[in-house]
């Protein structure tokens, strides 16, 4: 099977990948975060809330990117 879509235009491989994840992501609840998974998603929730900080803007972080490109 893998040998059949070797012969498949990258484009066409890359748009199977996109639907696979995207059936994934759609079923994601039926993966349970892990404990140390939970642990650092729980760290970094208290870490944002402690720091006050809200984030940024989103067109200035890609400019901030772009500029390092």
């Amino acid at each position: 099977m893998i040998d059949n879509l070797r012969e498949l235009p990258i484009s066409e491989r890359i748009r199977i990948v996109e639907d696979i994840w995207d059936s994934i992501a759609a079923d994601q609840s039926v993966l349970p975060l892990t404990k140390e998974q939970r642990k650092e998603l729980d760290g970094r929730l208290a870490a944002y809330k402690a720091d006050g900080i809200k984030g940024r803007i989103a067109k200035d972080v890609i400019a901030d990117i772009r500029k390092r490109l």
